[in-house]
């Protein structure tokens, strides 16, 4: 474990513990089944970044209540639905370490699961009585199916852009993250311009989350990952690394990589050697360089907020989305 994660478990310990009961609380399902497979996935070692973001976000703006680990929560399950569904649609075949929740009981129960995850996130919303929040959490949700359906649609397409690569991260991801911290500053009662420095912060943070995941899937392994490394080309997703290598390379380069793409079995050899090719190209060391820019701007988005625990906590966090290695 690096020292800043360290760090952040530290600074964050008793959050997390509240935020780990009350997922389990809330989540009170009818039918046993909907635990089995929603608890797969939400008790399997997630980190609870979302909803601690949430609670963060509150605290830099001086209001944390007891109450804010439940309503956290919605984030949490929210992230949960998204995933259940994006295993089924993408073929994966281990989350966490574990085997994807569609290949055990099926794929109806998995995308209905994630149906309930994803109304019982808007009723917990519901029940803050603040209808700015419902909207959040309507307008992540929509953001993020249209994420996937843009993603869908452009699966093995060798002739993605680097605009179109962005709009898929900032739908699937970026905007989970940047409702979460703007919740934060709509329960605190925090003024307009805090709040909408925290959704930029946000925004930046996931778009950089996301960049380093996907550089994960090049440079982790699969023990760490807690997936197999490669997922992403093997289910036809073209990310950032392969798409900037994909505009600098010479034919011969090229035809391979189009091949791996195309050719989801290739062997441990063939994926080596397309990894050498991202590093030849310059698509691993470009998509570091531009998370690191999307960190430094999702930290400059506090500026406004004076020095505090919380807000070294955030900085702290914004650093960890590049450093982590899983």
């Amino acid at each position: 474990m690096n020292s800043l994660k360290e760090k952040i478990i530290s600074e964050t310990e008793g959050l997390i513990a509240d935020i780990e009961t009350a997922v389990r609380i809330n989540l009170n399902p009818h039918f046993d089944l909907v635990s089995d497979i929603a608890g797969h996935i939400l008790f399997a070692g997630g980190k609870r970044l979302r909803p601690l973001l949430m609670i963060l976000s509150a605290g830099i703006c001086g209001n944390i209540k007891k109450n804010y680990a439940t309503l956290s929560s919605m984030f949490e399950y929210l992230h949960t639905a998204s995933l259940l569904h994006d295993d089924l649609i993408d073929g994966a075949s281990i989350r966490r370490g574990k085997p994807v929740a569609n290949s055990i009981w099926g794929n109806s129960a998995a995308v209905l699961t994630g149906d309930f995850l994803l109304a019982r996130s808007l009723s917990i919303a519901a029940k803050t009585g603040i209808s700015a929040i419902v909207e959040v959490l309507a307008e992540i949700t929509e953001y993020m199916s249209q994420g996937e359906i843009f993603q869908l649609m452009n699966k093995e397409r060798l002739d993605l852009s680097k605009k179109e690569y962005m709009k898929i991260i900032k739908c699937k991801t970026a905007v989970l993250f940047r409702g979460a911290c703007k919740t934060g500053a709509l329960i605190a009662g925090a003024a307009k311009d805090k709040e909408a420095a925290l959704a930029s912060y946000g925004m930046n943070l996931g778009i950089a989350f996301q960049m380093a995941d996907d550089l994960l899937d090049y440079t982790s392994d699969s023990k760490l990952l807690g997936k197999k490394t490669g997922a992403d080309i093997r289910e036809g997703k073209l990310t950032l690394p392969v798409i900037y290598a994909l505009d600098k390379t010479d034919s011969e380069d090229r035809r391979f990589i189009e091949k791996i793409i195309i050719n989801k079995n290739f062997n441990d050899d063939d994926f080596n050697k397309l990894i050498d090719l991202l590093k030849k190209y310059q698509g691993l060391s470009y998509t570091q360089k531009l998370t690191s820019e999307y960190v430094e701007k999702a930290k400059n988005s506090l500026d406004i907020f004076t020095p505090s625990k919380t807000k070294e906590t955030l900085l702290n966090v914004a650093d960890y989305a590049m450093d982590r290695k899983a």
